[in-house]
């Protein structure tokens, strides 16, 4: 049987990851203050998991606090979102080569009903915007882990994770982007399936220079 402490973690990492799919869709705006109150209220929890949640979204990154003002969700300028889309290149990137030498099948099976998942999604199948729920239904987080280096996945996984997961899907919802992005994520997998990791890394670069072409349109919407 779970211990009362499993069970309460267990339950403030759900918080924390509602919070955080609210932050990405919008819900919560950029800019805009967020406290507990506000998160135990949308979530229909007490104040001790909206509590930790809080916490932790400032430790990832997507919350700042700022003394007697209090805590905000973050929002980045321009040349933030441009260093960390040269960041993200550059790691996914590598990423997606070592990728190609060690993907297993099972994984790109898994990739595959990703990505035929995400198309049948009514905001994408619109063209409104193009979201992914975090973790292994994620297809950039299923590259990362296929990657096979630890370090390397525990930046594109835990330390830059949410952050780029926010401007990927602000990103999205530029006019044509979330079709486009789709395709680009099936020319990756295409070529992930090649077992050619110079074919698979010059794919998921061009995917992210795409994206980061919407940078101006991203930054003015934060």
């Amino acid at each position: 049987m779970n211990s009362p402490m499993v069970n309460r973690q267990t339950f403030a990492a759900q918080v924390f990851d509602m919070a955080v799919d609210a932050i990405v869709r919008g819900d919560f705006p950029p800019g805009s203050p967020i406290s507990e109150a506000e998160i135990a209220s949308r979530f229909g929890v007490s104040r001790a998991p909206a509590r930790e949640a809080l916490l932790r979204l400032s430790e990832k990154g997507l919350v700042t606090r700022t003394p007697h003002i209090g805590a905000r969700v973050i929002e980045f300028s321009r040349d933030d979102l441009v260093e960390l889309f040269e960041i993200r290149e550059a790691l996914e990137g590598m990423a997606c080569r070592l990728a190609a030498e060690r993907i297993s099948d099972a994984e790109l099976s898994h990739l595959e009903a990703a990505l035929e998942s995400h198309s049948t999604a009514p905001d994408l199948a619109s063209g409104k915007s193009y979201f992914q729920r975090g973790g292994d239904e994620d297809f950039h987080f299923g590259i990362a882990r296929a990657s096979g280096n630890i370090r390397l996945e525990r930046h594109l996984c835990d330390d830059l994770y949410h952050l780029l997961r926010v401007y990927r899907f602000r990103s999205s919802t530029h006019s044509g982007r979330a079709k486009q992005a789709l395709a680009e994520h099936r020319a990756i997998l295409a070529a992930l399936k090649t077992r050619d990791p110079s074919k698979a890394e010059a794919a998921m670069r061009h995917h992210i220079q795409q994206s980061k072409m919407n940078i101006g349109n991203v930054a003015s919407s934060v």
